[in-house]
């Protein structure tokens, strides 16, 4: 486990990241005004229910009483995104979309990045009722959303240095590749061996799954992947090499000038 810590890595086509500023407050205003899901271990905010996303309402016959059915059930694939379980949870999503977020948006573009959260966060919400299509715990946090920017980032940025805490008391400054890659495999991993864990390793991948197919098809014109450099060629000028006729010099004049 690893926790992201800063990035040395310059915005080169926006001045401010302003989507990925105006995600984390809007779900960090959303948590404090609203409160968590989970009030105890066992006892759920009913009033925040209905935005959380259930798989047995999509892929089963099971309902939510009136009262809390507030949004209609396709919506809570995005709203379920902007919920949080405690302040951990709020924090390490947040603390991941800002580190990583800013560079994605400068590489897709304001509109566009907010389309890709929007999607990668539907599409771990997809993946999670896939695994689980008869459960009726509530799937909440941004970790979907996050999972897309994280593995957007890590085709676009893989050798970029990001400093990070390792087992939450050892920085170290690596290429962004070596975190990443393991972070992903783990996601993978961990779906593999307990799919129907509290933690759903099915949103994660789900996330990550969409977030490396939209980079490619969403991603600016001329943004490359992987760090690679793109090299324009400068203007060349052209010369005529085709031979040209020489008029003798007027007056006599040679090459040392006029003889006298």
């Amino acid at each position: 486990m690893f926790i992201p810590l800063h990035d040395r890595n310059n915005l080169k086509h926006i001045r401010l990241q302003v989507v990925t500023i105006g995600l984390i407050l809007a779900n960090v205003v959303i948590f404090f005004l609203t409160g968590p899901l989970f009030v105890e271990a066992s006892t759920v905010n009913a009033d925040l229910l209905g935005f959380g996303y259930i798989p047995a309402l999509i892929f089963g016959d099971a309902t939510l009483a009136p009262g809390i059915a507030v949004v209609p059930e396709a919506a809570t694939h995005i709203t379920y995104a902007f919920l949080h379980a405690d302040l951990y949870h709020l924090g390490t999503n947040m603390l991941f979309l800002w580190v990583f977020g800013d560079n994605v948006e400068d590489a897709l573009g304001h509109v566009r990045f907010l389309i890709f959260y929007l999607a990668c966060a539907a599409a771990g919400a997809l993946v999670h009722g896939l695994i689980v299509p008869f459960s009726q715990a509530p799937l909440i946090g941004a970790s979907g959303a996050v999972s897309g920017v994280v593995a957007a980032y890590f085709l676009l940025h893989p050798k970029v240095r990001v400093w990070v805490l390792v087992l939450f008391r050892i920085p170290l400054p690596l290429p962004a590749f070596i975190p990443l890659a393991l972070w992903i495999a783990q996601q993978f991993y961990m779906l593999a061996v307990d799919p129907s864990a509290d933690v759903s390793w099915g949103a994660h991948v789900g996330g990550i799954i969409a977030g490396l197919l939209l980079v490619l098809i969403m991603r600016r014109k001329g943004v490359p992947l992987f760090d690679r450099v793109v090299v324009v060629p400068k203007a060349v000028r052209l010369v005529d090499t085709a031979p040209r006729e020489t008029q003798p010099p007027q007056g006599g004049a040679g090459p040392w000038g006029t003889r006298p």
